[in-house]
């Protein structure tokens, strides 16, 4: 054997034993002439030399492999490629295919003349490291989705452990704004409160958990309840704090929390605040600003000794309770911080800067505070705030009207007003507009049915634990609703009181005097303002427009007449129309309606007893949450909350 069959024998073995997977290819057919064991191994092949390509490996047709060899071989220019997927028949005839991962280049081979003779291929079985790959980021995105999951639940637990809304007062005006960090540590341990107390006050409390999470939301929730008790029952500071520091001692979660309480008395602007650990609040004017003194030497359940301070808050001036992590800024020193917070609220209270004419001067401290500062530096923690500011109390409504239909509208526009000077939430606005037609409705149909010389007075009052009290009146007579079981019963009648009263915190009816008066009492009260990170900028908050509520009442048929959408408030002239639209659209009840009543801003008890008249052959429809699905629920009325016709 000569040293060139020898060299040549030591190539091939080279090449036979070589675990990266070689094959070579000739002429624009790619036929093979040349494929080592690793790759006759990984393709199952082999009986491959002498056949073309196409030949070998039918079953890979349509996966874009003869394609790029063809384009290759036409351009000489080598195509590579990293975890490329292939379907092969590993035993050919089979019918089985499997999927494998491949890192591979095919490069051209050039004959003697400079032209491209065939192809080489070189590649690495790369199933097992893409498979791997492929199961680690399915890993990580299910760790994603459930880290996403479970602080959307933290989230969605701390928010419904803050209170709903913010008590509305006759002389003050309360806004407050909470912003969870931006950092990927879910919800805090930040919270707020705002209590009215006896004598007309108003207790302020906003206070700082440790940490975060699920243990940093059960320990805030623990301490909020227990303040808000103590300062229900004695409008104390001091009482309220040395309760909520006893419960620190024994829950360590709470330990080393901070809180700030304030009873601001609005009739005079008396102060009295104490802290514990916490930042001191801030009184801000048009024109000046000043941070108080604190007396309290420390956080909660660490032994520190607590004190009463007092102060007054002028006509004009603002109160600002807030969290460290409106101070506590990236790139900004306390002192900077607690300046610039300062500044900012002066100029939130005298109306400069960000033009949102619908807030109050309380919301702009609450809302552009945060715009402003945060905008700026980001922020890393929690932020919350909490304002409070006197005001003249808006005078009580006082109306006297005729007892017929036509009181109801005036009746209505005169509370949505007054409510409006309040400065009532959306919720209180639809419960108690129902209230005052139902009742007005009431004493006009029933209190006087012969006589067209009856009055019916409305009055409205805010008490100062910042409840509504509304009065209906009238002088007539008082007529009982016949029982079930006695004659000229009628399901559909008498509903208007039990619907109010399913609607208001508690209803009273008084009938020793001459005629009937109908007392209700309501909570009201104005959200807070809940943001994420994306919604500093949103601008004003929440504001109910006053509206003719009547020109925005309409009912729509669809073409086919199977469905009848209804627009507006729906009292006692709607319900007239919505009577003969469903005598048309159901033929006099021998057809099927939906009657879509998600778009329904007020359902008066004449619209419900319309609605029980036709309520075989009419589908009613209520999504949850609307006004219609809670008044019909309380009416009894069976709907659904998922629309009939979706999949129409």
């Amino acid at each position: 054997m000569d040293d060139r069959t020898g060299e040549a024998d030591a190539v091939r073995e080279v090449f036979e034993s070589s675990p990266i997977l070689l094959c070579g290819l000739a002429g624009p057919d790619h036929r093979v002439i040349a494929a080592n064991a690793a790759y006759r191994t990984a393709t199952g092949r082999d009986d491959l030399l002498g056949r073309p390509v196409i030949e070998v490996f039918p079953e890979i047709a349509g996966q874009q492999l003869y394609e790029m060899a063809d384009r290759v071989y036409r351009t000489g220019v080598p195509q590579a490629g990293q975890g490329w997927r292939a379907h092969l028949e590993r035993e050919p005839g089979s019918g089985r295919l499997v999927e494998m991962y491949v890192d591979f280049t095919v490069s051209p081979r050039f004959g003697p003349d400079g032209r491209v003779a065939g192809l080489n291929y070189v590649g690495m079985d790369a199933t097992d490291r893409v498979l791997e790959q492929q199961g680690a980021r399915l890993e990580a995105t299910e760790a994603a989705r459930r880290y996403e999951e479970a602080r959307e639940v933290i989230t969605a637990l701390q928010r419904q452990l803050l209170p709903a809304g913010l008590p509305v007062l006759p002389a003050a005006q309360i806004a407050g704004s909470y912003l969870p960090a931006d950092a990927g540590d879910a919800a805090g341990g930040d919270w707020f409160d705002a209590v009215p107390v006896s004598g007309g006050r108003i207790a302020l409390v906003v206070g700082d958990v440790v940490g975060h999470g699920v243990a940093a939301s059960a320990a805030m929730g623990q301490l909020r309840a227990v303040l808000h008790d103590r300062l229900d029952e004695s409008g104390d500071p001091l009482v309220a704090i040395a309760a909520a520091d006893r419960m620190a001692r024994r829950l360590p979660g709470a330990r080393a929390a901070t809180v700030c309480v304030a009873v601001l008395d609005p009739a005079g602007g008396a102060l009295a605040y104490c802290s514990a650990g916490h930042p001191p609040p801030l009184i801000a004017g048009p024109d000046t600003a000043r941070y108080l003194s604190c007396a309290g030497t420390g956080a909660l359940g660490t032994g520190a000794t607590y004190a009463l301070s007092t102060d007054r808050l002028e006509p004009g001036e603002v109160l600002l309770l807030y969290s460290d992590g409106i101070v506590e800024r990236p790139g900004r020193t306390p002192g900077a911080a607690t300046a610039e917070l300062a500044q900012v609220a002066v100029d939130a209270v005298a109306g400069r800067g960000l033009d949102d004419p619908g807030l109050t001067a309380a919301e702009r401290v609450c809302l552009h505070s945060l715009e402003l500062l945060v905008r700026q530096t980001g922020h890393t923690d929690d932020i919350t705030l909490l304002a409070a500011r006197r005001r003249p109390p808006v005078p009580p409504l006082r109306l006297e009207l005729p007892a017929d239909a036509g009181a109801i509208r005036p009746a209505r526009d005169a509370l949505v007003r007054w409510l409006l000077d309040q400065g009532a939430g959306e919720a209180d606005f639809a419960t108690l507009t129902h209230a005052v037609v139902e009742l007005v409705t009431n004493a006009a149909e029933h209190s006087h049915p012969d006589s067209p010389d009856g009055a019916v007075t409305v009055t409205a009052d805010l008490l100062t634990n910042g409840t509504a009290r509304l009065v209906v009146a009238d002088d007539g007579h008082w007529r009982h609703r016949a029982r079930p079981a006695a004659a000229g019963f009628r399901r559909d009648h008498g509903i208007g009181l039990a619907m109010t009263a399913g609607l208001v915190d508690e209803l009273r009816i008084d009938r020793d005097g001459p005629g009937t008066t109908v007392t209700v009492g309501h909570r009201i009260s104005a959200p807070a303002t809940l943001l994420n990170a994306g919604e500093i900028s949103r601008g004003a908050a929440y504001r109910p427009a006053e509206q003719d509520e009547a020109a925005g009442f309409r009912i729509r048929a669809t073409p086919a007449g199977s469905r009848l959408a209804i627009h507006g408030p729906l009292d006692a002239t709607g319900a007239e129309q919505l009577t003969g639209e469903l005598r048309r659209l159901t033929l006099g009840g021998t057809h099927e309606l939906t009657v879509d009543l998600s778009a329904v801003t007020h359902l008066a008890s004449a619209a419900i007893a319309v609605l029980y008249r036709t309520a075989g052959p009419a589908r009613l429809y209520a999504p949850a949450g609307s006004v219609a699905q809670h008044v019909l629920s309380v009416a009894g009325l069976p709907h659904t909350t998922d629309d009939p016709d979706q999949d129409v």
